[in-house]
């Protein structure tokens, strides 16, 4: 097993998880089987109970794992599905630890960092590369190098490469390169001092990727190859990109997979990019506008929203749209002023992806409505499924007051309720309905003709679901719900026949969406937006 071990310095946020992706992308051009694991130093089991203004969106794996959005650029790059044992914590390590010293496994020594935790997160390390059947292994370390919580992890790796030898081990140290000062100077000295502080810790990066604005300079290149103990051709720059899909071909005119694989003593084909040039082409070369408004409460940090947007982008790619996204906030619509409701009517299509609680709830519901009566393309996903139901029932079938449990538990007609599996749970993290299941559509539906046949899977995310108590008023009333679990129980998807688009999921297309194949509901949707006001 060969293992490329990326870190970051400087600061978060620099790309560690972009260049992670790309960088096996590169590989797999070049015909090399890759897998790829997260290492989140938080305390936190997983990402799950997190609110999404603390890393953003929440991505779940096929087998449930809820894991930083970094997970969904893995997948989508490499086309691959993970599953949650790619995502390492310090929560999980430290519990997996404590619970065998409670069962005596330690032998009465004494449990410590080193050898037990460190010890903990190689095993898993390995484990997970065996598994996979690879041959690379990339490996993420989030936060900073400096970072107290990252500390365990840094020393894990450190043994990695000492225990499996230099040419099976990599390590890429992702730093920025600031532009400063009126003559718009690069400075080299934040990314001396990240290697310096990694350098102390007992690794030195084989290779350093260099965030910046501009091009780096010869100069530059020159002074940190010098400072930092790499050859020049091993400072890459990672110049920022309008599109991350760019990534990848830009690192590869810096002969970065080059280098790494020269580094690992692996030989490879030539790199075969062409089907992914192809479909960065036709994102690029899209030239129907089509705006689509996405009815957000977290519109101030978009990246919660990041693999619905990403799914737009390669729908509208497919079919040739010019994608603009108009972020709307839920709550503001509560107010339902004359301008709100004009952002409204500038949409070709209306979003209303998942949340919780009642925060603009009511603001989402608005619209649902508002979609439903103007006949304008509408896509609804998980507690936009949900409220797509409540819409229906208060403003179709006249249940007035109709409501998720979730918003008012009180509410005279209850439409959308708590899984009963929820109902005796104590535990919120990792306990919600999660994963892939299979779904059975009805032929003969709007769904069918998505999906083109009657069993698919996709992946969940929720805790309530339409009451089976309200389903025959709903059907009664026209709304159809043209996808089910298989136990028959549980709705999946609802359309309304008499509209050009109006279709909302229980699960989470956005998941399964590739660049290169984007997820049927989305596509669909895109289509339908495009065609309200053809260009």
């Amino acid at each position: 097993m060969k293992y490329v071990i990326v870190t970051g310095g400087v600061l978060s946020g620099l790309g560690k998880g972009i260049t992670t992706a790309s960088l096996g992308k590169l590989l797999q051009a070049r015909g090399l089987r890759v897998t790829a694991i997260k290492i989140d130093p938080y305390l936190n089991i997983d990402a799950g109970t997190m609110n999404p203004f603390e890393h953003g969106e929440i991505f779940v794996t096929e087998d449930g794992g809820e894991i930083d959005l970094d997970m969904g650029h893995y997948e989508r790059f490499l086309d691959i599905n993970l599953t949650k044992e790619h995502n390492i914590t310090t929560g999980q390590v430290y519990y997996e630890v404590i619970s065998k010293e409670r069962k005596g496994e330690y032998l009465g020594r004494t449990v410590q960092i080193i050898p037990h935790v460190v010890d903990e997160i190689k095993r898993r390390i390995r484990q997970v590369a065996l598994k996979s059947g690879a041959d690379v292994c990339l490996i993420e370390i989030g936060g900073t190098v400096g970072d107290m919580e990252s500390m365990p992890f840094l020393e894990a790796v450190r043994q990695l490469r000492l225990e499996e030898g230099p040419t099976n081990t990599v390590f890429v140290h992702v730093t920025l390169v600031p532009t400063v000062g009126p003559v718009g100077e690069q400075k080299t000295k934040p990314t001396q001092h990240s290697v310096k502080e990694l350098r102390e810790l007992g690794i030195s990066p084989d290779v350093i990727v260099c965030r910046s604005e501009k091009p780096l300079t010869e100069d530059v290149k020159r002074k940190i190859s010098l400072f930092c103990n790499v050859w020049e051709n091993e400072v890459i720059n990672a110049l920022d990109v309008g599109d991350i899909y760019e990534l990848p071909i830009l690192l590869e005119h810096e002969n970065f997979s080059t280098i790494v694989l020269q580094k690992l003593g692996l030989r490879s084909r030539d790199t075969e990019l062409s089907d992914w040039v192809t479909v960065l082409a036709r994102m690029h070369h899209a030239n129907k506008p089509v705006k689509i408004g996405m009815i957000g409460k977290y519109i101030r940090f978009t990246d919660t929203y990041l693999s619905i947007h990403e799914a737009l982008r390669h729908a509208a790619g497919k079919n040739e749209g010019k994608l603009e996204v108009k972020w709307i906030d839920a709550e503001k619509l509560e107010k339902s002023t004359s301008r709100t409701l004009a952002e409204l009517e500038e949409c070709d299509g209306i979003v209303v992806p998942g949340g919780f609680g009642p925060r603009g709830a009511e603001g989402k519901i608005i619209a649902i409505e508002w979609a439903r009566k103007n006949k304008v393309p509408f896509l609804g996903l998980c507690f936009g499924f949900q409220l797509a139901v409540v819409e229906f029932a208060r403003n179709v079938l006249g249940f007035d007051g109709a409501n998720s449990t979730e918003i008012n538990p009180y509410t005279p007609f209850p439409v959308v309720d708590l899984l009963p599996e929820q109902k005796t749970l104590t535990h919120l993290g990792g306990s919600m309905r999660l994963g892939a299941s299979e779904i059975i559509i009805e032929k003969g539906t709007k769904a069918f003709e998505i999906y083109g046949r009657e069993r698919i899977s996709e992946r969940h995310r929720h805790r309530y679901e339409v009451n089976p108590e309200y389903i025959e008023k709903l059907t009664a009333g026209g709304l159809v719900f043209s996808g089910k679990a298989t136990d028959g129980r549980r709705m999946e998807i609802l359309e309304i026949p008499d509209h050009p688009f109006f279709v909302a999921t229980q699960f989470h297309p956005e998941f399964k969406s590739r660049p290169n194949r984007p997820s049927p509901v989305f596509d669909a949707f895109l289509r339908a937006s495009l065609q309200v006001h053809p260009h």
